[in-house]
C-alpha cells in the first residue's frame, strides 16, 4: 500500500492546490487521484488534513446551463416557501421551526 506525500501546513510545493483553491481558479480536480496532503497539528485532536491535487491535470469547471439555473431557483424558492401559509417568507425557513416565524409563533404575533 503506497502512501501519499504529506507536507506541513503552508509548505505545499508549487503546482498543487486544494479543491477550494482550484475552484477559485475556475478549475476542478476532474477525477484525478489525490497527489499529496497537508497536515496541520492540533492540540487535543488529530491533525487537520487537506488533500492536494495537481493544477496541471485539473479541468475547467462545467458552466451552469439554463436548466441547472432553473432547478436551483426552484429549490431556493421551495426553501423560502412556508408549508403552512404557502407564502414566500423572504428568507430560508429554518429546519428547526419547519415554518415561517409568524406561523411558528402565532401567539407572539398577536401580542405585538
Amino acid at each position: 500500500m503506497a502512501s501519499i506525500p504529506t507536507y506541513p501546513w503552508h509548505l505545499a510545493p508549487d503546482g498543487l492546490a486544494t479543491v477550494r483553491q482550484l475552484k477559485a481558479r475556475g478549475l476542478r480536480p476532474g477525477g484525478q487521484d489525490v497527489a499529496a496532503q497537508l497536515e496541520r497539528p492540533r492540540r487535543r485532536r488529530g491533525p487537520l488534513v487537506a488533500y492536494l491535487y495537481e493544477i496541471a491535470e485539473a479541468k475547467p469547471v462545467r458552466p451552469m446551463t439554463p436548466a441547472k439555473w432553473a432547478a436551483l431557483a426552484k429549490a431556493n424558492t421551495a426553501r423560502r416557501t412556508c408549508p403552512e401559509c404557502k407564502r414566500d417568507a423572504g428568507y430560508v425557513i429554518p429546519a428547526s421551526l419547519g415554518s415561517c416565524v409568524p406561523c411558528a409563533y402565532p401567539e407572539e404575533q398577536r401580542v405585538a
